[in-house]
This record gives C-alpha cells, sequence and structure tokens, in this order.
C-alpha cells in the first residue's frame, strides 16, 4: 500500500507502517474478533477493538460500540443506524457522547432507547470541533447509504494513542494535520470526490467500505436500477408490453395485471381484481425504489406500525406523504428483504384474499447482481471503467424468477446501497490519499490480501492519471 511521507520525520509514517507491522496489526484485529471470544476477568471483561476502528492518534472510535469503554477514546462516533454497526448499543449505554447525524440519532433513540442526553447529532457538510479531542474538528458528509448515513471527515493533530492496539503512532504530538476520511457504508458517488470538504485535499488514511472490492460486483448504477423498477412496475400493473427482456408471452406480458386502484364495478362480485406490489427492505434502506415505484403507479404505501414509526424518524416529506395505516389503501406493501420469496408472498397473498389477486414482488439486494459470462476476474483498471460505463440498465433488463406464476412473479433486483467495485475503483483514482484501510471482509489473509493487490493497482493507475484527478462521470451522481 502506498505511505505518506512527513515532513517533520522524514520516513517514519512509512517505518511504522511496514508490510511486517501492517500484517501484525491485522493479526491483533483478527484475533480481537474471534467469534469465539467470552469477556472473563482475565480478559478485561470485554473485547478489545481492532485497530482500525479507532482513528490513529485520536480518541475518537467509529462503529466501535461492541468493544465498549475504549481506553482514552473520548468520542465515539456511529455512521448509520444498521446493527452490524450499532451492535451492543442501547438504553445502558453510559461510556461517552455518541456524534451521528440527525436522522441517525432519532432513529438509535426510538429503536434502541439510547438517552438522549449521550447523543449528540452534528449538522451536515460544517466542521464542527470535537469536544475533548485535541482540537479535531468532524464534517459529516452524505453516505449515498440509508437514510441517515455519513461518512465522517476528521481533521486535527495527533494528541494520543488511544485504543487497544500494540501498534502505536509516533506522532503524537506534532504540529502536523491529519486527515482521515472514514466511509462507513456507502455508496461512492461523484459528488463525495467534489465535495468541497475533501476536494483537493490530501486524505491521510481513507477507512473504506469493502463490502463488495471483488471486480465480479460491478452492478449497474442506482439510478438506472430505481428507475427501471418503477418503469417495470408501472408496466406490469397496467398490462403493458415490457419489451424483450426475456419474458416472451406474445407481445403482452402478464395481461391478468391490473392497474392498482382500479375502481371495483357493482358487478365485481365483490371479488377485487387488484394487483399488489411488494418490496423488499432492510430496517432501514432501499427506500428510493420504495418512492420511485409509488410515484410511477400514483399510490401510497403501507408498513406495519413499527417500520412506519422508523420510516417516518426520516424527515423525508416525499416519503411522509406517501404513508397510510390502511394496507387496502396502498398498492405497495413493505416486508422484510427476506420474505420477498415465493413461497412466503404465496401465504402473504392468501392474508388478502378478496382484496388483492395477483402480487408483484422486487427483491433488491446487490448480492442478486451476477457477473456476465466470461467477465475477466483480473481486469486492467482501464478495462473495469470502460466497460461499465457502456452498461445501460433498464426495465428491460429485470427478469421473474423461476418460482413465478401467473399470479404471482418475483423480480431479484440488482441494487445496493454500498458501492459496485467499479464505484470503488473511480472513488480511489479521484481522491488524494496516502493509505486506504478495508473495514469489511477483513477477516482472512486471503481476502485481505486479494483487496490489497487491487489496492496497489489503483495507486499506481491514480499516480499514472494524475494523483486525485476525478473519473470523468456519466451524470454528477454516479460515474
Amino acid at each position: 500500500m502506498s505511505h505518506v511521507s512527513v515532513s517533520q520525520h522524514p520516513g517514519a509514517f512509512s517505518v511504522l507502517m511496514t508490510s511486517h507491522k501492517e500484517n501484525e496489526a491485522w493479526k491483533e484485529a483478527a484475533e480481537a474478533e474471534d467469534r469465539n471470544f467470552r469477556p472473563t476477568k482475565a480478559n478485561g471483561g470485554r473485547r478489545k477493538a481492532p485497530f482500525y476502528k479507532v482513528m490513529q492518534g485520536m480518541p475518537i472510535a467509529v462503529d466501535a460500540f461492541r468493544y465498549g469503554l475504549i481506553p482514552n477514546v473520548t468520542a465515539y462516533f456511529l455512521t448509520h443506524a444498521h446493527s452490524d454497526h450499532y451492535t451492543n448499543l442501547s438504553a445502558n449505554w453510559k461510556n461517552g457522547p455518541i456524534y451521528c447525524s440527525e436522522g441517525t440519532a432519532n432513529l438509535i433513540v426510538l429503536m434502541l432507547g439510547v438517552d438522549r442526553k449521550w447523543v449528540h447529532p452534528l449538522p451536515m457538510n460544517i466542521a464542527t470541533v470535537l469536544p475533548d479531542t485535541g482540537g479535531v474538528t468532524c464534517t459529516p458528509i452524505e453516505a449515498n447509504h440509508c437514510p441517515g448515513s455519513c461518512l465522517f471527515l476528521f481533521e486535527g493533530p495527533q494528541t494520543i494513542n488511544a485504543g487497544d492496539s500494540a501498534y502505536k503512532s509516533l506522532f503524537i504530538g506534532s504540529k502536523r494535520i491529519f486527515r482521515y476520511l472514514h466511509c462507513g457504508d456507502f455508496r461512492a458517488s461523484p459528488q463525495h470526490v467534489n465535495h468541497p470538504a475533501v476536494k483537493g485535499k490530501h486524505l491521510d488514511h481513507v477507512y473504506l467500505d469493502t463490502t463488495y472490492l471483488d471486480p465480479k460486483y460491478c452492478f449497474p448504477p442506482q439510478r438506472q436500477v430505481i428507475t427501471a423498477c418503477a418503469e417495470l412496475a408501472r408496466r406490469l400493473v397496467a398490462g403493458e408490453s415490457l419489451g424483450d427482456n426475456g419474458c416472451k408471452q406474445g407481445g403482452r406480458v402478464d395481461s391478468w395485471f391490473t392497474r392498482v386502484g382500479k375502481p371495483k364495478r357493482e358487478d365485481d362480485n365483490k371479488s377485487a381484481d387488484k394487483t399488489l406490489v411488494v418490496v423488499g427492505t432492510y430496517s432501514i434502506g432501499k427506500e428510493r425504489i420504495v418512492k420511485a415505484i409509488a410515484n410511477a403507479l400514483q399510490t401510497k404505501v403501507y408498513s406495519d406500525p413499527r417500520k412506519t414509526a422508523i420510516l417516518r424518524c426520516q424527515s423525508d416529506p416525499e416519503l411522509d406523504a406517501l404513508l397510510t395505516s390502511d394496507p387496502l389503501d396502498a398498492g405497495i406493501h413493505l416486508l422484510p428483504l427476506g420474505t420477498i420469496a415465493s413461497d412466503k408472498l404465496k401465504i402473504y397473498l392468501e392474508r388478502w384474499k378478496g382484496h388483492y389477486s395477483k402480487v408483484i414482488g422486487f427483491r433488491p439486494t446487490g448480492w442478486t447482481f451476477s457477473a456476465p459470462s466470461g467477465s475477466e476476474t483480473l481486469p486492467a483498471i482501464q478495462s473495469v471503467i470502460s466497460r461499465s460505463q457502456a452498461v445501460s440498465f433498464t426495465h428491460a433488463s429485470l427478469n421473474p424468477m423461476k418460482s413465478s406464476t401467473s399470479t404471482l412473479q418475483v423480480y431479484g433486483v440488482p441494487y445496493s446501497e454500498h458501492s459496485s467495485f467499479f464505484e470503488l475503483t473511480c472513488f480511489a483514482l479521484s481522491l488524494n490519499w496516502g493509505r486506504m484501510i478495508a473495514t469489511v471482509n477483513v477477516g482472512s489473509e486471503s481476502s485481505r490480501g486479494k483487496m490489497s493487490k487491487w489496492v496497489e493497482k489503483w495507486d499506481s493507475e491514480r499516480k499514472k492519471r494524475g494523483n486525485g484527478e476525478v473519473v470523468r462521470p456519466r451524470d454528477p451522481d454516479y460515474w
């Protein structure tokens, strides 16, 4: 990996993070994450925090609630309200102030019962000085993940070796200002690298969401997939032709579909012939697909009371206007992602017998995506960019799953709120950074090794292009 040079201590940073030292730090982190760990008096009663959870030289931890009271940490940050990031955060929290976005603050108070006295929402896009950190500022940036999610840009001096790692910084007390960009979970966009808090700055560390750091995950742009789902739902419900999307049904696909909300006639024999659209979601996330489909169908959205309370925490007027507590007044129902399967939806449809007679299910997740046959496993960087930017995704790209029937169709949607490999590549090439630190899929040396090779390729390509020259996007919102 690439390393920063430090004028006050020539080569010191490189010496600190030699390959050997880095490998040792990762081994230490792997031991800390051992699934068989049980707290005892002998091990201090708590799991030790891996080095990548604590900002180097700063008393700041990010998404590290499962480690309890971390030595010398005075500020605990939460990137977003997904359970794998707030593990062990509860109403009993008392280890220090929690910093996050306003939306995330509302969610953890509602869902987890965290006492508001510990929760400190930060204004977006503004550098705020953090108390008891030696002068570090934090600028939250929209992560393009779930509602309330943030990237955090930390800027300030190194003042303390906080955390549990045995590998200490050599720069404690130096006058140098360090910049760390913590990405949490995010969907990389040109707006991130062009953000005024980031653009043109050297970033010492980038803590990267590496969920899909593998070239087989070059799924299509978010906006194209959202538009495709909305158009597919509209056409299916209206009984219009879908064009060539692999469903050969005589020019009109699924002619049994009727428009959502079609008025019942007196002679309908009191049997509603309406189509229900069901979208799978996490507790938080996938809302953009829901809103797009609802607007395309001009219908309301129903979810159970707990989910509705979570949705209303998001301060989204457009979404609020679509919600209804009456399931029969809504052409769209929201269900947990895992229930969007033919067998489970068949049971769900039975529940509404006499009201809805057919169902379309959308299952949006990046794991739905599969690379085209013949795809390269080790493509050149330029090939990754050119091929991905040539891809176009429309409603005709979506096909019903094999288990679909005449009354129940399920569509796997290659939609993620994590960055694709292509987007990670564009992001890395478009920034001036010293060290890229993976935060996902880091449990094995093999996985870390594969990701490290791609980081080295990005570093080499970035230097050829000009350090930090932004990859030209197709749209301000996506590459």
